[in-house]
């Protein structure tokens, strides 16, 4: 009976030391400081594509400072957004801008005063680059150039025309007057339709031409004024 007993107690502990071995072995395998011990799975290694991008100085609105944004933050792969009224804006524009070139084109032959003929050589120099941009706009969206049935004599500072057929006719210090009477009314005109899209429009685009367009037009309203023959 001894003996069993002895022989049992020797298979406990022999299966304490095994156990004990095994726990150890699991233990030491995660380790990497023990002897022995299996190397830890390295972790994934982030990769890098260089330094980040610059900021982008990003210009304010008229009388706002300059902001830093990053490359990130301005990066937007979302079509383009615009309302009706950007898209009339643009449809009116182009042929206002048009009546400017071709009262500006009479300026060559009919002017006295060479100041008015530099005058109109710079309307054309100005405005024929932005009638392609316009065009432009309308043709990156998809959009006619004229809208069905809008009637252009009803647009602001556009001239009648019974008023272009005296402006071909005059001559002179005559043509001078009128010239510049006109193209003030124009100018005018031009000033109020941008004036009115920056309260309306949706173009950021069509928004900085705007702003850009009222500010010429009113520079040039004064220079015409300097120019009217006593």
């Amino acid at each position: 009976m001894t003996v069993r007993r002895g022989r049992l107690l020797a298979v406990v502990i022999a299966a304490a030391i095994v156990a004990a071995l095994v726990v150890l072995a699991i233990r030491t395998a995660g380790d990497p400081g023990r002897p022995g011990a299996a190397p830890a799975s390295a972790s994934p290694t982030p990769t890098t594509t260089g330094p980040p991008p610059p900021p982008v100085l990003v210009p304010g609105r008229p009388g706002e400072s300059v902001v830093a944004r990053s490359a990130h933050e301005l990066r937007d792969d979302s079509p383009p957004r615009y309302n009706a009224l950007d898209t009339i804006y643009v449809q009116m524009m182009i042929p206002h801008h048009q009546q400017a070139l071709e009262m500006s084109a009479l300026a060559v032959d009919h002017a006295a005063d060479p100041r008015i003929r530099a005058y109109a050589d710079r309307i054309r120099a100005g405005q024929g680059p932005e009638i392609k941009v316009l065009r432009g706009w309308l043709a990156t969206r998809g959009l006619p150039e004229t809208a069905p049935g809008h009637d252009h004599a009803g647009m602001r500072g556009m001239q009648s025309p019974e008023a272009m057929r005296r402006l071909d006719a005059a001559r002179g210090v005559e043509f001078d007057r009128l010239f510049i009477t006109m193209m003030t009314d124009h100018h005018q005109g031009a000033v109020t339709m941008a004036t009115d899209l920056l309260s309306v429009g949706a173009d950021a685009t069509l928004n900085e031409l705007a702003t850009s367009l009222a500010t010429e037009q009113a520079i040039e309203i004064n220079r015409l004024r300097e120019l009217t023959p006593p």
